[in-house]
């Protein structure tokens, strides 16, 4: 068997046929005289000491990947992966909030008012509460009392009870009876002015360049609560939300909702005044929208 040896003078590494172990030559590389050192006895307890340890080596690698492997797939999923799974269950949850709005347009003719008020122009009702229904959530919508302000002390008991789809995972600020989506609302917009209903056919700019709802994350909104956000509040937001002590839920924009049931991600970046006519629902823009 070869045996591995080291020039002591020019520090060249070579292996040197067994037959020349003890006997002294000249060096292949440098040509300086060396001796190759003797084979060492063989001993059969040192054999069985050498296979042990190659067995006990062995043994203690496979127990170190198999332990490896299964801390792995204990460890959290890296911080990517998770923000990834967040924002699709964001997209989720707006394409849910998107269809119940249709089927509601379905059997009313009509989205629901963003804000529908009662005596003295006292909200009553928001369209989150309107769609109850249509989230699977009739129970809910029928302990509702629609004849009292939304925050009556009878309406304050359902306040624990907030649809799931009402919440996005990567609203960390999100306190337990808070909403993260809201409508864009005012003149000319989807949610209209308050007890204003809009109808498909309103959306003169198209439904799929038409925005109707995003995400707003910790804003502090009751989920029952009739209040949403101005075409103007929604630029500044979208733009610079820490300008108002506001922040994204996702790095870099906001998931939106348009009027077709479709959801897009709308990068901060994206200019004020393309914004403006994406907010609004008939001011003759009609975009060519790249998402």
């Amino acid at each position: 068997m070869p045996i591995p040896f080291t020039c002591p003078h020019c520090g060249v590494s070579s292996h040197v046929d067994d037959r020349y172990a003890g006997q002294s030559g000249p060096c292949g590389s440098c040509g300086r005289t060396i001796t190759v050192p003797p084979l060492e006895p063989f001993s059969a307890d040192r054999g069985r000491q050498s296979k042990r340890a190659r067995w006990t080596w062995v043994t203690t690698v496979l127990w170190f990947l198999f332990c490896a492997g299964v801390v792995a797939s204990l460890l959290p999923a890296p911080e990517g992966a998770r923000e990834a799974s967040r924002r699709s269950q964001c997209i989720h949850n707006l394409k849910e909030i998107g269809f119940a709005l249709h089927n509601y347009h379905d059997d009313y003719k009509s989205f629901p008012a963003a804000v529908s008020t009662g005596e003295d122009n006292v909200p009553w009702r928001s369209w989150r509460v309107a769609i109850l229904p249509y989230v699977e959530q009739e129970t809910l919508y029928e302990q509702y009392n629609s004849d009292e302000p939304w925050d009556s002390p009878s309406n304050r008991t359902l306040f624990a009870s907030r649809p799931y789809c009402y919440t996005c995972p990567s609203d960390d600020k999100l306190g337990p009876k808070e909403t993260s989506y809201v409508m864009i609302v005012g003149k000319g917009t989807v949610g209209g002015e308050p007890n204003e209903v809009v109808t498909l056919a309103d959306i003169t700019d198209g439904a799929s360049n038409t925005i109707m709802a995003i995400e707003l994350a910790g804003a502090g909104i009751c989920w029952m609560e009739p209040r949403d956000m101005t075409v103007d509040e929604a630029i500044a937001y979208i733009t610079n939300p820490e300008a108002n002590g506001l922040k994204h839920a996702h790095p870099g924009g906001i998931n939106a909702l348009f009027a077709d049931g479709s959801v897009h991600f709308i990068p901060e970046t994206t200019d004020p005044q393309t914004l403006r006519n994406l907010l609004t629902r008939d001011d003759g823009q009609k975009l060519e929208l790249d998402f």
